[in-house]
């Protein structure tokens, strides 16, 4: 059984800052590369960032380059997101979910968390 619980979402006005969690179950969290997508609205889920086993490979879509930091703890079972200088269109909620193997950032599973909602105003 997969499960992944995202936290940290909150309202933030424009510039601000926010660090998401997310508690993996999953007891060879280690073995597999971790993502961050997020959905915005009316929007399909979209690719944020990822990050390899060993902590050493980091990707990131484009717009967030720059504001975002991916980061893991191994021992811990945890994947984090830290999000500075905060903008509107940042606007969706955030999942995580392992990376499928030998893929860029494709979901290993089928099955995702609730979600976190982060909300930037202007």
């Amino acid at each position: 059984q997969v499960q992944l619980v995202e936290s940290g979402g909150g309202l933030v006005q424009t510039g601000g800052s926010l660090r998401l969690s997310c508690a993996a179950s999953n007891p060879t969290f280690s073995t597999y590369a971790m993502a961050w997508f997020r959905r915005a609205p009316g929007k399909e889920r979209a690719f944020v960032a990822r990050i390899n086993r060993s902590n050493d490979s980091i990707a990131y879509t484009d717009s967030v380059k720059g504001r975002f930091t991916i980061s893991r703890d191994n021992a811990d079972n945890v994947v984090y997101l830290q999000m500075n200088s905060l903008k509107p269109e940042d606007t969706a909620v955030y999942f995580c979910n392992y990376v499928a193997r030998g893929t860029l950032y494709a979901p290993a599973f089928n099955s995702w968390g609730q979600g976190t909602q982060v909300t930037v105003s202007s």
